[in-house]
């Protein structure tokens, strides 16, 4: 039996860059035989965190919307793969709201070990990730044995359809290797 891989994608864009990144990347962990589950934060009903913290003891957020759903994917989960665009060199705020709300996983069991980014920036520089890094890696480090395995930076694509072939390769070969 192969992982199980949840690959979010947090761009809202139809035909966006990073998420031909992520469907290519799902591609990849479907051809080497593990389970993946495809969830687009597009058209989620997704609210801000209170801070109110009862999810330190309930392990469950008392927001009733539909991120609940997607944290109990998560937590069953081997594998997590983030796709955001790169807005002003950090990850979408979509991406960071969500990744806010995840708090009821930090004080729960949970399975997932590799993390991977899939961005896509207009900046032609693959620096221009380094920002979308820094802030998924301080998710990372708010959970025991987990860790970035690997990203791949679409830089250059602004308009859709114009992330290069070999970046969708990339992430197709990068999602084959999970």
């Amino acid at each position: 039996m192969g992982k199980k891989v949840l690959v979010v994608s947090s761009t809202l864009r139809n035909g966006g860059n990073s998420l031909a990144l992520a469907e290519a990347f799902a591609s990849g962990v479907r051809e080497s035989g593990n389970d993946v589950e495809f969830v687009s934060l597009k058209n989620k009903d997704i609210r801000f965190c209170t801070g109110c913290l009862t999810c330190q003891k309930t392990h469950k957020c008392p927001i009733p919307d539909d991120v609940s759903k997607i944290i109990d994917l998560m937590r069953v989960s081997d594998v997590l793969a983030f796709a955001t665009p790169v807005y002003f060199y950090g990850i979408s705020g979509q991406l960071k709201t969500f990744l806010d709300r995840t708090n009821p996983i930090f004080s729960s069991k949970y399975n997932f070990r590799d993390i991977y980014l899939l961005g896509a920036a207009a900046d032609a520089d693959e620096g221009a990730i380094d920002g979308a890094i820094t802030a998924l890696n301080g998710w990372i480090s708010c959970f025991n044995g987990t860790k970035l395995k690997g990203v791949v930076c679409g830089a250059g694509a602004t308009d859709v359809g114009e992330i290069s072939a070999d970046k969708l390769k990339e992430a197709m070969d990068m999602g084959k290797s999970v």
